[in-house]
């Protein structure tokens, strides 16, 4: 498969299922890379793992994000991102990828905090040597989300129907119980984090208030700053001699084919691949086969 073909099927997945695609490419290479070169399975990790202390962590800032994209397990990963499908199905069909980014990962982020806070804070666990990985603050926070935007939602679950709600109070009781039971508490002390971030969301967007307006114009600025950096081309005048060589049709019907396929690719990006109409559809699918 080409690199445009890859760009292609990428480019139709939404953000849930680009967000799947990412973590499960991070936790093959992160395998890979150990394995081939004989590292310790934390060589890398290590890099991007959200440590306990406070000083560590501002040695790495960047791991109050990171942490999220990696899993000490082929299970963990499998049923966050089981857990992610599922509930980005059901968010997408209510809101765009701008809310969908918003509560994932300020459920990350606060995850994040309130794993740190605590190992800092409670007596039972300060002075720990411990570190958190995965994805399941910001798989909570999408999950919850939608457990308190439509409660009484009714969704398949085995053989029969289940109220959205009481699965957001199944989970968040789970990760009580097991905190008490001190069962990896670190971890779902995050995951509860993520679900105060997810119900606090939802509740004020039903009274018409989005809290994630300041986290959208930070990615903004943050996305404009990369811009700004790109270097320009310097403008250039050229000549054209009498008699130079004209540019064969079949390459510009070549560029125009490009310009538009990069085109549809940056419309699904922005909007999805259900905002492309009939024809473009097509266009990009008999374009792909081509590749």
């Amino acid at each position: 498969m080409s690199t445009g073909n890859l760009k292609y099927q990428f480019a139709r997945l939404n953000i849930a299922e680009k967000l799947i695609a990412i973590n499960i490419a991070v936790y093959v290479m992160n395998g890979l890379v150990t394995f081939l070169f004989k590292l310790n399975g934390n060589t890398i990790v290590q890099w991007f793992e959200l440590p306990a202390e406070f000083f560590e962590m501002f040695t790495q800032p960047w791991s109050l994000v990171t942490y999220s994209f990696f899993h000490g397990g082929l299970w963990h990963l499998f049923f966050n991102m089981l857990i992610l499908y599922y509930a980005g199905r059901i968010f997408l069909n209510l809101f765009g990828n701008r809310t969908f980014i918003n509560v994932y990962f300020l459920g990350v982020i606060l995850g994040g905090l309130l794993f740190l806070l605590s190992f800092n804070v409670f007596p039972a666990l300060m002075g720990s040597r411990t570190s958190l990985i995965g994805a399941s603050a910001g798989v909570t926070a999408v999950l919850i989300f939608i457990c308190a935007y439509m409660p009484n939602q009714e969704v398949r679950l085995f053989f029969f129907n289940v109220k959205l709600w009481y699965i957001g109070a199944f989970v968040v009781l789970m990760d009580l119980v097991q905190i008490a039971a001190a069962q990896n508490a670190g971890g779902r002390i995050a995951h509860l984090g993520g679900a105060l971030l997810g119900y606090y969301y939802a509740r004020k967007l039903l009274q018409g208030r989005d809290i994630g307006k300041g986290f959208s114009a930070l990615l903004d600025s943050l996305a404009n700053m990369f811009k700004k950096g790109e270097k320009k081309a310097p403008m250039k005048t050229v000549y054209r001699k009498k008699g130079s060589a004209k540019k064969n049709p079949a390459d510009y019907e070549k560029e125009s084919r490009q310009r538009k396929i990069d085109s549809i690719l940056d419309k699904i990006s922005k909007s999805g691949y259900e905002s492309l109409s009939k024809e473009e559809k097509d266009f990009l699918f008999k374009a792909g086969r081509e590749e």
